[in-house]
């Protein structure tokens, strides 16, 4: 009995989550060390880039111009207590794209994007592709990891502002088919409280987002564990960590960034 509980340090639970967070910050300081040596693979990226766009464009478009319509639709009774329906536009428009547009493109993309990279280089190492890889004087983590992340930090903010621009075109039709208001009326009230910073917070939040959804979706797929199983729980783990992450950093730049507004 004390000869097992000498092979723990802390505990069984308590050192394989250390050794877990270990083998993470290992990965990470990897990634940026393999990006600024040798040559990058810019064909990669942009097919990656594509992939990543072609994969989420339906879902963001579908999911923002209904976020739009039903946020305006919710906000709507409240101003109209106040008689303050003219501030309807200004009010979706702040909300869309200093926390909703965000938010929205990266819990989608980390569903969708997160998932399939996790599975895709989890299936890659159980199948051993990448110990191929590694043998052809290939380096696998470059191409396979590298440019998966760069590709997300790149795409994950361009669908950022189509996520924007299509829930505002659905808030627009909310307003249009229950105040009459024109096209350039909506948007002109619209824009008109949006400053620099809430598009640079926007942006900054979307490219921490899409770094965080493929530094996690790779790390859990590059490291699945042998087996049909090790895939399943690959691409179940990009998901869910990747979106707990998520919510973290959206509560430390929304600090931040009111830290700069006041």
């Amino acid at each position: 009995m004390s000869a097992n509980k000498k092979q723990f340090v802390y505990g069984k639970s308590l050192d394989n989550a250390l050794l877990a967070v270990y083998d993470a910050y290992v990965f990470f300081i990897r990634f940026f060390r393999e990006v600024f040596r040798g040559r990058m693979e810019f064909q990669e990226i942009v097919r990656q880039c594509y992939a990543i766009g072609n994969k989420s464009l339906l879902l963001i478009s579908l999911t923002g111009f209904i976020t739009g319509m039903v946020f305006t639709k919710q906000s709507r009774p409240s101003l109209s207590e106040f008689g303050a329906t003219s501030w309807l536009p200004s009010l979706v428009a702040i909300a869309i794209v200093r926390a909703l547009a965000p938010l929205v493109t990266a819990l989608i993309s980390a569903g969708k994007i997160g998932s399939s990279i996790g599975a895709e280089l989890g299936s890659m190492r159980v199948t051993e592709q990448i110990d191929a890889m590694e043998v052809s004087a290939v380096n696998p983590f470059k191409f396979l990891v590298v440019t998966r992340v760069v590709a997300c930090t790149i795409a994950i903010p361009v669908l950022m502002f189509y996520c924007s621009l299509v829930s505002l075109l659905g808030a627009f039709l909310n307003v249009t088919l229950n105040e009459g208001t024109s096209f350039i009326a909506f948007f002109e009230n619209a824009f008109e409280q949006i400053t620099f910073l809430d598009i640079w917070t926007s942006v900054a939040k979307a490219v921490a987002y899409g770094f965080t959804i493929g530094i996690v979706g790779s790390y859990q797929g590059y490291n699945a564990s042998k087996g049909t199983e090790g895939v399943g729980k690959a691409a179940n783990s990009a998901v869910v960590t990747s979106m707990f992450l998520i919510f973290i950093e959206e509560v430390i730049i929304v600090q931040v960034s009111n830290y700069f507004r006041i």
